[in-house]
């Protein structure tokens, strides 16, 4: 007789990096917007530098349309600039070319557009200081220290560290 027991065990699961599991939807989000994987945008400091990735984002490549059902033509790549730093990067263009096209690893695009527009940028809250009355019970618990202002930066260190 068999032992049906096993097949109404539901299958084990494993934890999967959230990567993996988002992997699909951000690709086909990138893929609307011409892009062939998160790549160009996920390592734009990393291709073109740091000091152009901090005024240029990647918004979009535009493909010509396809000849016989194949795209030979190389792309255009849209940045997003600050307006401000616009004529500089236009300037840049034959270097951030030069760069977008070596990650490719084919010249896959020919020419450069800029939109200029604030750049999208991760909003981040500096984290909160340490506890006023912590740092003052550690203050009055640190030895004789002369120099008041050294007292009071390791009276603030000292509560920094023992927040949960």
């Amino acid at each position: 007789m068999a032992d049906h027991s096993a097949m109404n065990k539901p299958a084990r699961s494993r934890a999967r990096p959230l990567s993996e599991l988002l992997g699909k939807t951000l690709g086909d989000a990138f893929a609307r917007q011409g892009f062939a994987s998160t790549g160009l945008v996920t390592r734009w400091a990393d291709i073109v530098g740091p000091e152009i990735a901090a005024h240029s984002q990647p918004e979009k490549i535009q493909w010509p349309p396809p000849r016989d059902g194949q795209t030979t033509e190389p792309g255009t790549l849209v940045l997003r600039v600050e307006g401000p730093t616009a004529l500089e990067i236009q300037h840049l263009s034959g270097v951030i070319l030069e760069r977008v096209n070596r990650f490719f690893g084919w010249q896959a695009i020919a020419a450069m557009r800029l939109r200029q527009a604030p750049l999208r940028r991760e909003r981040r809250r500096p984290p909160p200081g340490p506890d006023p009355a912590a740092t003052e019970a550690i203050a009055r618990a640190l030895p004789e220290i002369e120099d008041e202002n050294l007292r009071q930066a390791l009276a603030r260190l000292g509560a920094a560290i023992k927040q949960p």
